[in-house]
Formats: C-alpha cells, structure tokens, sequence
C-alpha cells in the first residue's frame, strides 16, 4: 500500500510539472509579439518625409514583430528598390505606430502606389532609420544661360508638372495638353535634375497663362522659337538627299488654311490638325528659307523642283514633310598657322616675309590634298587637326636665326649675332608642334585656323622641309 502511495504521488507531481511547464510555455510564446500603439498620421511638411529603402529590413502589412504581420516586400526585394535607378521606387513615409518595445514602425507608399506597408524606422519619433532613411528626390541644377524658351512640341506629352514625375507622392499634371499654349514665352527659374535618373528638369512660367506654370522635361522646351512646333497651325519638315538620308529637320509655322475651294491660299489661319495649308507651305518654303534651315549641312534646296512643290501641296497641319535636297559644291579652305603665348597669339609666317621676327618665319609645305568640304557644311577642331595628321604637317620649322648679347633674335649674317667659343655665329631654330584646330564652315575662299602651341628652341640649323604633293594650303 505505501508502495502504491508513493506511486501516485510520483504521477501527480509529473502531472503538476507537465502542467507548469506547458503554463510556462504558453507565457513565453504569448510574450513573443509586440503591440502596436494607436496610429498617428506624419503632419511634418510631405516634401521632408520622401524616404529610400536600406534594404536592411522587410516591408509589413503591420509593424513586422506585431501578431499577424505579413510580408509585402522580402527583405531582398527592399534592397533591389534601395540600389534601384528609377524614382518610382522612392517612398512616401505619411504615418506611424510605436510598439510597447519603443520601435517606431512608419507607414510607407512607393512613389508609384506598387508598395505600400509598414517598415521599421528605428527608435526615434521623427527620425528615419532601420529600413528606411531620409532621400532627396531632385538635385539642384545650374540655370540654362538662356532662360526664355518654347514648348518644343506641343501636345499631350511632356506637359508640366507641379513636380517632376514620380519625385514626390502624386505628382501630377499642371496641363494635360500644351497645344493651346504652342507658342507662350516660358521664363526659366529653377532647375534640378531627378537624383536617381539624372534627367535635367526646368520650372517654367507662362506670363501669358499661369496655369501651365510647372516643372518640365528639360528637352521637351528649346530657346529658339522657330522650332517650337503647334501641330494645329505648323507642319514640320524632313529634309533628305537623294538617298533618302535625313540631313535636317525644320518646321513652317503659323500657316493659312487653303482657300474654300481649294485652288489658292485663304485668308484664315489654320487652328485645328489636318487642315489643308499647302498653298501657304509653297509661299514659305522658299529658298532663302532653305538656306537658314540648312546652315551647316553642306546641302541645298531647291523650291522649284517638282518632288518639292508636290510635297509642300499636299501638306496639313500636324503633317510631316519629306523635302529633297542636294549636296552643295565643294569649298577649298586655306590655313593659318599660329603660335599663342599667353593671350598673345602670332600668326607664322612664310619664311622671307618682311616685317616678322625670324623665330616666328616658317617652311610650310606642299600638300597632296587640299582642306575641303561641301559649301556651307560645319567642319570641328579635330577635322582641321586629323587632315594636318595624315598630311604629316604637325610640325613646323622656322627659319635659322641667331641672337644677340640681349638674347634677340637677330639674323644669322648679323654683326651683333653671338658667336660661340669656335669664333662661329651660334644658329638657332624653333619647332611647332600641332596642338589644336579651331571650327568653322566651308567657304568659299574661306580660312581655316590650326594652333601650334608647343614650341621648342634648338641649337643648329633646322631640318628641311619636305613636301608631299603640290598644293599649297598655308596662308
């Protein structure tokens, strides 16, 4: 009997101990969870509370150590948003909850609404840390020299905003259409750039129209006029070669409708896309109008060409216009030579010209090719400086020269000359080297201009030059 007794207080204390054990174990597990206090709306001004992922952290439909949190974004996902390159994945912090463990949880919506959730924002009311920390959407950009433009295309894309797109929280259209306003004069007065992207933006005001007052593509507006483009009352032109190559582009502005009856220009202007304007194109489109619109191409129009009077005819507003046109003549240029010290800039010489100091007289040779290109078109630096190149001109020789007692350069046969201790007169010579071209557009007659700003004095007479052709350039 005492061993049964002894039996049954065995079990009853291993019940008890299962039953204390098991108590202790629910206590533990229910203490596992925060919770989460009342929420509290951000008040601080909405452009201070832009925030970026750190990617440290997972974003949550509740404060994440809260009972029934679930995952919105993975921890990875919020790390591709902090290294991502668009300012879609920027957030709008707008909200709060604080937990009884004292860890603020922020209430956060991607700039674009994909995400939206609570993310853990470190210990401090106000503060962003944790997962997320404070981010500057736009970057300040320097003011374009020229702050008075034009919509470049007007119409239904690349409109203003009272932000840049996607830079703050709902940012949203100021016009959904500048057709209207083709033609307003737009004052720039601030710019930035988006952080992430680096694409430039302008904000622009309209004198004439307020409302379009917002921030715009940089590349959406342009400072000259003539290519602002209102597809109610413009038609835009392609001009091609015979190739059908795009060599430039242009637009005919302002245009009058055709008449009633469709045989002559009227007396209204066009105001709406797909009126017929051709007769007022044919009056426009002239040549002289073609020369302005081709500078620095090397082509040239011609209006009266049938291909070119039946495109022009035909025209609408809102069209494009394909207009043929035909490579100009060649331009022969010469060349000057120069040699700058400072801001003291000395044109060389052909050796023997009179009035010149000897140092700066030298041989210039014979080509084999001459400095050409299509009248009108623009030529750059490096093409003046690649022809000398492969004409083996990038350097220059001066003519022999001897010095005086004061180191002036004085001719070899002079009686001042300075002679060494052989009893000779001690000859010097300088060599140019090639350094830069300047830009410019083929003339005819015209002059091109190359730098040769290295220049070495050396002892002895210079080398010959040699030509490589018969054409001389130099000049």
């Amino acid at each position: 009997m005492q061993s049964s007794l002894k039996k049954s207080l065995y079990l009853g204390l291993a019940a008890l101990s299962f039953a204390s054990v098991a108590a202790v174990s629910t206590t533990a597990s229910a203490k596992s969870y925060a919770t989460a206090g009342a929420y509290t709306t951000l008040t601080a001004d909405a452009t201070k509370r832009n925030v970026e992922a750190t990617g440290t952290n997972a974003l949550y439909t509740k404060p994440g150590t809260v009972k029934g949190a679930k995952v919105v974004a993975s921890k990875a996902t919020m790390a591709t948003l902090a290294s991502s390159k668009k300012s879609t994945d920027y957030f709008r912090a707008y909200g709060q909850k604080v937990t009884n463990r004292g860890s603020v949880y922020y209430r956060v919506v991607t700039m674009d609404g994909k995400y939206r959730g609570y993310i853990y924002g470190g210990k401090a009311e106000g503060t962003f840390a944790g997962g997320i920390k404070s981010a500057e959407t736009t970057t300040k950009a320097a003011l374009p020299t020229n702050k008075t433009v034009y919509f470049a295309n007007p119409g239904k894309t690349n409109v203003t905003w009272n932000a840049p797109k996607n830079t703050q929280y709902k940012a949203s259209k100021m016009v959904t259409n500048t057709t209207p306003f083709a033609g307003d004069t737009l004052t720039i007065t601030d710019a930035v750039t988006k952080t992430r992207e680096g694409s430039l933006y302008y904000y622009v005001k309209d004198a004439q129209h307020p409302s379009v007052n917002g921030w715009i593509f940089s590349k959406a507006v342009t400072a000259d006029k003539s290519v602002s483009f209102n597809q109610a009352t413009d038609i835009k032109v392609n001009f091609v070669n015979p190739d059908g190559t795009s060599v430039a582009t242009s637009s005919l502005q302002a245009l009058l409708a055709n008449n009633t009856a469709n045989t002559a220009v009227g007396t209204a202007k066009a105001n709406a896309v797909g009126t017929a304007v051709g007769f007022d194109a044919q009056n426009k489109a002239t040549d002289a109008w073609g020369v302005t619109a081709l500078k620095g191409t090397g082509y040239v129009y011609t209006a009266a060409t049938a291909s070119n009077q039946a495109a022009l005819l035909s025209a609408k507003t809102g069209d494009t216009v394909t207009l043929t046109v035909a490579k100009a003549a060649d331009a022969v240029q010469s060349i000057s030579a120069y040699y700058q010290v400072g801001t003291t800039v000395n044109k060389l010489a052909s050796v023997g010209t009179d009035g010149v100091a000897l140092n700066l007289q030298v041989t210039f040779p014979k080509l084999a090719a001459a400095f050409s290109g299509a009248t009108g078109s623009s030529y750059a630096a490096n093409d003046v400086v690649n022809f000398l190149t492969t004409n083996k001109v990038t350097t220059l020789t001066s003519a022999d020269y001897a010095k005086d007692a004061d180191g002036n350069v004085v001719a070899t046969d002079a009686s001042n000359a300075v002679k060494g201790n052989d009893g000779k007169v001690t000859v010097y010579h300088t060599v140019y080297t090639l350094t830069s071209g300047v830009a410019g557009s083929y003339t005819k007659g015209g002059v091109a201009s190359a730098f040769y700003n290295t220049a070495k004095e050396v002892t002895g007479t210079g080398a010959t030059t040699s030509n490589t052709g018969d054409v001389s350039i130099f000049g």
